[in-house]
């Protein structure tokens, strides 16, 4: 490290040589691994360009419309572009998409009908799934209150899809399975492209006509293939995440074929209107400008995941997935089996951040979650979670769940300054 910046580093933000010098010595051990990264980022990047390229992207495409958004050009390129790059017959991408969430359920209440039955294959769903499909909460207007049915295979102790069991759960009475690509908040490895395949391919063989859908969230350029490129039939995700490029103000996505699009389409606005509508408002240069961006900031994201994997386990925490390991999500989990030193980790990681540094955050009763939690981030749009953050459900074995960062040197930061907050509590030692 250049002397000025060893210099910098403790002058203006406090950081000792003890970290520097471990920040340093766990960077030269990870090199290797920050090329493959980089390989698959180029191939994204390029994906991504020539999808723009081929719909004739131009400027007259980043003026906005208002009112019903008739005839909104821009809007229709972009869900051109992104059926591309994602190798969809069509795709639904819209500013009015308020989180991951509702683009998920917006999918399922456009594709289910009474009496149908949704399975699971990935165990219980993420948390704020929970209340849709009906698994906690009453009269919300749930799947279960439409009288949609609901089952879910576990996964097997490794993390893995178990397909023996998938075997057995998926029936001709089947409508839809529902896959989650990322880990949530479970210790378990993401589910990856090729795992996907395998599974989407024996439910095909048994029941052709069951919608595979697979919730895609902090997934997006992770790998060189998305999901409808291996047989999935319906993909959603959040546009303040992955594939917003931390430039999307808002909004979510969902891809895959054009009859469940539709059907979703249907479930935003109302039946017989669907995508034909819907104002962009300005919003369509930071839609495409992100989208072109999301490659290199997932990379950058993935850099920083994967150093705060091998910094800590060269501290004595238990990560997954470890540095070392391949990834299909962009989240990092670190069990800390300590309340102090999991708050210590997230105050830190607020700590170094460009937005709201001074505040420091503390555990709080958060709407769809079941216990207190503690969520740290410092960002430029509200909640995206492709900004550097860390999230932590506060209950045993008290695991920080961290994801994000635009540039990698504000993740390196985020570590530093939680190592600094956690060395000064005296919950580790260097």
């Amino acid at each position: 490290m250049d002397e000025s910046l060893y210099s910098y580093l403790k002058n203006e933000f406090g950081i000792d040589d003890a970290i520097i010098k471990t920040i340093q010595s766990t960077e030269n051990e990870i090199r290797g691994i920050f090329r493959s990264i980089e390989s698959t980022r180029e191939m994204n990047q390029y994906k991504v360009i020539a999808a723009m390229q081929r719909h004739r992207l131009s400027d007259t495409h980043f003026s906005g419309t208002t009112g019903y958004g008739y005839d909104d050009r821009g809007r229709e390129v972009l869900d051109e572009v992104y059926a591309t790059i994602f190798k969809a017959e069509s795709a639904l991408v819209r500013h009015q998409i308020v989180s991951g969430t509702q683009a998920l359920a917006v999918s399922l209440f456009g594709n289910l009908r009474p009496g149908d039955t949704l399975l699971s294959v990935t165990g219980k769903p993420y948390d704020t799934l929970e209340e849709v499909i009906g698994i906690r909460g009453e009269g919300a207007g749930s799947l279960k209150d439409f009288g949609i049915k609901y089952r879910q295979v576990e996964l097997l102790e490794d993390g893995s899809i178990d397909l023996e069991s998938v075997r057995e759960a998926v029936t001709q009475s089947t409508t839809m399975v529902l896959l989650q690509r990322s880990r949530g908040y479970s210790w378990r490895q993401s589910i990856g492209i090729e795992e996907i395949k395998r599974t989407v391919e024996l439910i095909k063989e048994i029941n052709k006509n069951t919608i595979v859908m697979v919730d895609n969230c902090y997934g997006e350029f992770v790998e060189s293939r998305e999901p409808v490129e291996v047989g999935v039939d319906l993909v959603a995700g959040s546009l303040i995440k992955n594939p917003g490029g931390g430039l999307a103000p808002s909004g979510g996505y969902i891809a895959g074929k054009a009859a469940y699009v539709q059907n979703a389409s249907y479930r935003l606005t109302a039946p017989g209107i669907g995508g034909e509508v819907g104002a962009s408002l300005g919003n369509n240069r930071l839609l495409f400008q992100g989208l072109f961006m999301a490659p290199h900031v997932v990379a950058e994201s993935l850099k920083g995941a994967i150093l705060c994997s091998a910094v800590m386990q060269r501290l004595g925490f238990d990560t997954s997935p470890k540095s070392e390991q391949s990834r299909s999500d962009i989240i990092q989990a670190i069990r800390f089996n300590n309340p102090d030193a999991l708050i210590a980790f997230c105050q830190g990681i607020q700590k170094g951040s460009p937005v709201d540094s001074f505040v420091t955050p503390e555990p709080w009763e958060m709407p769809g979650y079941d216990c207190p939690v503690i969520m740290a981030a410092g960002a430029f749009v509200q909640g995206s979670s492709i900004e550097l953050s860390a999230d932590a459900p506060l209950k045993p074995p008290y695991t920080a769940y961290m994801q994000g960062g635009l540039v990698y040197e504000h993740v390196k930061l985020g570590i530093m300054s939680a190592l600094k907050l956690m060395r000064e509590r005296q919950l580790i030692r260097l």
